[in-house]
Order: C-alpha cells, then sequence, then structure tokens
C-alpha cells in the first residue's frame, strides 16, 4: 500500500515475518533486543537508577518483539480469537524506519477502552462497525510508544504511518482505528492525522527518589501511613512469607502456579481468560529477565500471585489470583511489594493496570492515559465527537478532585 508519493508501506500479518532485531531497532531503539538489561535487571537498575540517567528513550517490555511474538505464539492474539495482525512497517524488512503493532479485530475485548457503546449504536442505526483496526498491544492497558520509529526525531516517519493507518482502513472496509494507551507524541501525530482524542485516566505510583519504602511512608499523612503499616502486617499472618522470583527462578512449577490464580482471576472478570498455559511458558522462556513474579507462600504452598514486567523506567503489574481468601494479601502483593521493589530499584515509576480508586490511599495517584481514534463514516464520526468532548471535560474535572484527595502530607510526595 502506498500511504504518500514517496514512502511505501507494507502490512504483514505476523511478527514472525520480521526479524526481531529489525523491529526492536524501532520499537526500543538503543537497546539490546535480546538482553536489553545485559540479562541482569536487578543489577542494572540498581546500577543505573533505570533510564533516569540514560539518554535514549526507556525501554518498554509490552512493544518487544519478544512480548508480542510470544502473543501470536501462543496463539492467543492471532485471527482466531479475533486479532489478526495488520502490522505496518516502512522501509525494507530487514531495516525498518518504523512500524506500528496493528491489529484486524472483529470484537472490542481485550483493549480497556471501551467502545461498545459506539458499536451498537452504529449497528443499531444500520451500520457495520466490525471489522476495525486496533493499534495497541493486546490484553495490556499500559501507556507506551505506538507509532514505533527507529529515530525518535523522525516526525515525518510518524505521519506516514498515521496516513497508512486510514488508508489501511480504507483498503480494509474496516469502520475505525482504534491507538490506545498512547504517549504524547503519537497522540499528537494521530490528531493531527484526522484521529479523534480521548482520555481517560489510571492510578500510578511516582517515586521520586525515595530511599527505601519507609521513606516513601514518612511523606504518607499519618492515617494513611499507619493503615499501610497495619495492612501490611496483617497481610502475612499465620505463617505467610513473600516469595521474590525473576530470570531463571522462574520455572515451570512457578508458571503452573501462577496460572492456577490467574485462571481463577480470569474467570471472574472477562468470563474467559485472554491468556492460555502455554503463553506464560513461552513469554518466560523468551522474557524470564524482565518478568518480576510474586508469590504468597505457606510454608511450600503458594496461595496468591502477582504478575509483573520490568521496563527501564518503570514495573508494569499485570496479573493477580489467589486461590485462597486472605485479607489485605492483594493489596500487599499488588501495590505495596510491587512500590518496594521499585524503590529498591530506582524504577520512578510502579504502574498497576486499569481502574481502582482503592489504589489512591495506597500512594497512587491519578494519571491521564491518551487514546485517538478515526471513525471513516462521517455522520458516527460527529456524533462520537461531541461524546468525547464532553467526556474529556468529566475526566479533567475527575482528575482534578481526585488530586485533591491524594495521600501525601502537605508538600511531601512526587510533584
Amino acid at each position: 500500500m502506498t500511504a504518500s508519493r514517496d514512502a511505501r508501506l507494507t502490512v504483514l500479518p505476523s511478527l514472525r515475518e520480521i526479524p526481531r532485531a529489525a523491529w526492536d531497532a524501532c520499537a526500543n531503539p538503543g537497546w539490546d533486543s535480546a538482553r536489553p538489561f545485559g540479562g541482569d535487571p536487578d543489577a542494572f537498575l540498581r546500577t543505573a537508577g533505570g533510564s533516569q540517567s540514560e539518554s535514549r528513550a526507556p525501554y518498554n517490555p509490552f512493544v518487544s518483539y519478544d512480548f508480542l511474538v510470544s502473543l501470536e505464539e501462543a496463539r492467543c492474539a492471532v485471527g482466531r480469537t479475533g486479532w489478526q495482525g495488520r502490522h505496518l512497517v516502512l522501509g525494507e524488512v530487514d531495516a525498518l524506519t518504523a512500524v506500528a503493532p496493528c491489529y484486524e479485530k472483529t470484537h472490542s475485548m481485550g483493549e480497556y477502552v471501551f467502545d461498545h457503546g459506539w458499536a451498537d449504536a452504529y449497528e443499531r442505526a444500520g451500520g457495520r462497525y466490525y471489522p476495525k483496526l486496533q493499534v495497541s498491544v493486546p490484553f495490556t492497558p499500559a501507556t507506551g510508544p505506538r507509532l514505533l520509529v527507529r529515530d525518535a526525531a523522525d516526525d515525518t516517519a510518524r505521519a506516514i504511518l498515521a496516513a497508512g493507518l486510514i488508508e489501511l482502513a480504507r483498503q480494509t472496509g474496516s469502520s475505525s482505528v482504534h491507538a490506545t494507551f498512547l504517549e504524547e507524541t503519537d497522540a499528537t501525530t494521530l490528531e493531527a492525522a484526522g484521529f479523534l482524542p480521548r482520555t481517560d485516566q489510571q492510578f500510578q505510583f511516582d517515586n521520586p527518589g525515595y530511599r527505601d519504602f519507609d521513606d516513601f511512608l514518612d511523606a504518607l499523612a499519618s492515617r494513611k501511613r499507619k493503615t499501610i503499616r497495619r495492612e501490611r502486617r496483617d497481610a502475612l499472618i499465620g505463617g505467610l512469607e513473600v516469595e521474590v522470583l525473576t530470570g531463571p527462578a522462574i520455572d515451570e512449577a512457578a508458571w503452573d502456579a501462577f496460572f492456577e490464580f490467574y485462571q481463577d482471576t480470569g474467570a471472574r472478570k472477562w468470563g474467559r481468560p485472554y491468556l492460555n498455559r502455554r503463553f506464560f511458558s513461552i513469554v518466560g522462556e523468551r522474557m524470564n529477565d524482565r518478568i518480576l513474579l510474586l508469590f504468597a507462600r505457606r510454608g511450600s504452598q503458594r496461595i496468591a500471585g502477582a504478575l509483573n514486567f520490568i521496563g527501564s523506567d518503570a514495573l508494569y503489574g499485570r496479573y493477580w489470583g489467589a486461590v485462597e481468601e486472605v485479607p489485605f494479601l492483594h493489596f500487599e502483593l499488588c501495590y505495596h511489594q510491587a512500590v518496594e521493589w521499585a524503590i529498591d530499584h530506582r524504577l520512578p515509576r510502579v504502574e498497576a493496570g486499569a481502574q481502582g480508586e482503592h489504589k489512591l490511599a495506597r500512594g497512587y495517584r491519578p494519571v491521564i492515559t491518551r487514546s485517538a481514534h478515526y471513525i471513516a463514516d462521517p455522520n458516527l464520526r460527529r456524533a462520537i465527537a461531541d461524546y468525547l468532548a464532553r467526556e474529556r471535560a468529566a475526566v479533567a474535572a475527575e482528575h482534578e478532585l481526585l488530586e485533591e484527595h491524594v495521600p501525601f502530607r502537605s508538600g511531601e510526595g512526587p510533584a
């Protein structure tokens, strides 16, 4: 396909048609695609302090070739599950200039930016909302680059990808293109190309350089500080202890235990978990140096677990589950342990996934997230544009209100 007179784009159905080094040169330029932290994130992060001392862009695990191809190889993000690859690539396949992870979707599951109402309204009016195109990391509500360019300053390549997505929608008969959990640069590029901006918010922990977890607690209001200390104590009563695994220590027995927990949570949240057991084996083999797996254990028995992915400037909490109800254990494994690990490893941020105002009381604060939406039908576009304008105002008002309720003492905590 041609997006402009002098730039030719190719659409590929699978990442397996692209060399890993070529994809990662755009997704995470300047990082070793196979061993971004030299195989030892513990030593790298403690020494480098994440990407704070780096001139290169931060390393994002979710747009890496290893993560996305693991979803394909496990048959989680493929045509059969409604995620048919339509990856947009600019340049020769072994020396790419830019890429965009794009999927042709036949449903709106696993996206975390909800457009079910748009689909229902359009189809009641006689339109056909599916297929649509989704520029995202499947099943992953984490902000990161989506218009992936080898040279961070190459705004022309980003603009070509944006124009190419619109052309791809035309050629495939797709109703729309949705780019979700965007960094600001990509959001600006897509809006300039005619995409409609959308905002939402998550709760994230910001680390301005705390010495340790107690230093973080000292920045909180007294009542919140006491609450967290009590939660941490009560979560591990009855002989429970926390097991911390990363790298080769994450074996198949660990994945067996975690998958049992994940299935329980996935069945309750979505009816059917998005990921299968094979995915965890594949991603564990490819990326165990970028994974932090936390278990609550009583003796040799693991009763709960939380899975995190490691970036150079953030710890990303993804999945949690348990086979035994223990008060406050969810908070301990998913939030307090993540914060403590991030502080110890000098990471600037913890992203704990979608939703959850309960995170506010535990030192997380509201952060605006961005998406962009191209709607082909002009009538549907007008209706959605009006809705999004009102929604953005509501999100901004709620964000301002939540900021007034952060648990930090006056003048303390992240700016």
